[in-house]
């Protein structure tokens, strides 16, 4: 969970900023200068949805290691450290990938993989996870984070990101030019958007911005399922990764880090937006599975 929470806050992040930086240089005043070029604000909006979604995939690995105050493994000093690495090691060498970097992070039983390219990722596990599971189950949860590196699940969440980015883009400001255009009609004297346009933009982005969230969340949903399977794969049973998410469901949930602590949403409007499926369906489909 902490990896996509901190892809989509990070993300958002931005997204907000780069469309201040357009706002300052008077982008939305040429958008609507003669009506709504709607050729330019298509452009304008594949820039910002996947220029937000670009960046904050490049930047996902430091932004990882800063908000959960990794400590690197670069040389083991123990051996479960020595273990943890060989782990990672042996799955990415079967999964064709290149060996991530490994780090562990203070906190409750949890774990992410993060990275721009299959090459050059990271895989960590906090410290309630070493402590809390045995080995085999350690060694499942590992499968599962490699699973989604190999499955380029980072890569396949930036570009539906992307998209969706791109339609909140397009459809707040062609919305926020009709809601503007209808508080202004008969007035003549002034060019460029007026209050009205800026005004709904703001609004509807962030309410657009919530419905692509569920989008988004759906995917991500599809991809834990993968992940499951892709670490029941690389282990050769099934069984490990059940016990696993059998034991995550007994145990308190890792605690996010500070900068994505406000994505939480718990009750049924959470289910929308949560990032993972429940524990009960996750077993389920890799009981069900061939």
């Amino acid at each position: 969970m902490k990896r996509i929470l901190l892809f989509v806050l990070t993300n958002v992040m931005v997204v907000a900023v780069l469309g201040i930086v357009a706002s300052l240089l008077g982008v939305n005043r040429f958008l609507t200068a003669n009506g709504l070029n709607l050729t330019a604000l298509l452009g304008f909006a594949l820039v910002m949805g996947f220029g937000g979604a670009i960046i904050s995939l490049l930047i996902s690995k430091p932004m990882a290691k800063w908000t959960t105050k990794l400590h690197m493994i670069d040389n083991p000093q123990s051996p479960d450290e020595a273990w943890i690495v060989g782990t990672v090691r042996k799955f990415a060498d079967k999964a064709g990938i290149g060996m991530p970097e490994v780090g562990i992070f203070e906190g409750e039983p949890n774990a992410f993989a993060t990275g721009a390219f299959k090459n050059s990722s990271l895989v960590a596990v906090s410290t309630g996870l070493l402590q809390n599971m045995t080995r085999e189950e350690v060694e499942a949860v590992i499968g599962h984070e490699v699973a989604h590196i190999a499955n380029g699940d980072m890569v396949t969440m930036t570009l539906i990101q992307g998209v969706m980015n791109t339609f909140v883009v397009f459809l707040s400001r062609v919305i926020g030019y009709a809601v503007d255009s209808f508080l202004r009609r008969g007035d003549d004297r002034s060019s460029g958007p007026g209050i009205g346009y800026y005004v709904s933009t703001i609004v509807l982005d962030i309410v657009l911005g919530f419905a692509a969230a569920i989008v988004v969340a759906w995917f991500s949903r599809q991809r834990e399922f993968r992940a499951d399977a892709g670490s029941a794969a690389l282990m050769g049973q099934k069984q490990p990764m059940m016990n696993a998410l059998a034991r995550l469901g007994g145990l308190p949930a890792g605690e996010l880090p500070k900068a994505v602590e406000a994505m939480g949403i718990t009750g049924s409007i959470g289910k929308l937006f949560a990032t993972h499926p429940p524990i009960e369906e996750r077993i389920a489909a890799l009981q069900n599975a061939r």
